[in-house]
């Protein structure tokens, strides 16, 4: 298991960034620049992560690659295929995005996310990027979304087959897929169902936490690690046991205050409960 945060804290250095995640616990980072950064500033940042053992576990693309407009969809696409070369080059774990919207908002929930269309969009869109990039050793992967493709294992097995390219894998979500009761209370055993399916094909994880609130309808609301009812301790156990390099990475918070506690928090709990972490 290799614990990391989804923020780079703030530095002076390529060394002083890496320095300070080996000190907070991590043995995983998110790689801070994009293809377009200067060629020798990514070269230290890569020789500072290999120095302190840091795996980079992501690069991010965060784009909607099938956007409607033809100008932003050529844009986006062109970033994913840039950024899958850039994790290639840096020896990233993978590039990670959504697989995209059909509405203004690029990361929106639309009726139209469940057509036909947009499976055979999204399919279309992964292979263009994976043929164009050619990695060979890294791999291009979609985060599930509750509000678009892919939104389950099942679903996320059938884009695999359907897109049929050996360098595409899974990035794991669970609180993203957590959508419904039934998966809100008995997350471990959705938990054990996720693993069950998807299993070696899982090559990097995002971590945090998810809290029922009290209105009607049902409701739920994202929150630190900790501060929600997701079974943390099983979702790393059954991580470590794809991989003992598996990156569990904490995101979506704020500060750098925020993520040294949330990483603590989790350092501690996987540490209690028996965790090697790298």
């Amino acid at each position: 298991m290799r614990l990391g945060i989804a923020k780079a804290l703030e530095h002076n250095s390529p060394d002083e960034w890496a320095q300070k995640h080996r000190d907070l616990g991590c043995g995983a980072v998110v790689f801070p620049l994009d293809y377009n950064s200067d060629d020798s500033l990514i070269n230290a940042y890569v020789k500072a992560a290999s120095d302190y053992d840091l795996v980079i576990a992501e690069v991010g693309a965060w784009v909607n690659p099938i956007a409607s407009d033809e100008k932003e969809r050529e844009a986006n696409l062109n970033r994913c295929i840039n950024q899958l070369k850039l994790a290639q080059r840096i020896g990233a774990k993978c590039t990670v995005n959504i697989a995209g919207s059909c509405g203004e908002i690029w990361d929106g929930g639309y009726k139209e996310n469940y057509s036909d269309a947009a499976f055979d969009k999204i399919v279309s869109s992964v292979q263009h990027i994976i043929d164009s990039a050619q990695p060979k050793d890294t791999f291009y992967t979609l985060e599930p979304m509750p509000w678009m493709y892919p939104d389950s294992p099942e679903n996320y097995l059938e884009l695999i087959k359907a897109i049929n390219r050996d360098r595409f894998a899974v990035h794991l979500d669970i609180v993203n897929m957590i959508t419904d009761p039934k998966k809100y209370f008995f997350n471990d055993s959705f938990l054990d169902e996720c693993f069950n399916l998807l299993g070696d094909s899982i090559i990097s994880c995002h971590v945090k936490d998810i809290r029922l609130e009290e209105h009607f309808t049902f409701n739920l609301k994202e929150v630190p690690c900790g501060e929600g009812n997701l079974d943390l301790v099983r979702y790393a156990h059954l991580a470590d046991d794809v991989s003992e390099d598996m990156p569990f990475i904490i995101e979506h918070l704020d500060s750098d205050d925020e993520y040294i506690e949330s990483a603590i928090y989790v350092k501690d709990l996987l540490k209690n409960a028996g965790i090697k972490m790298k």
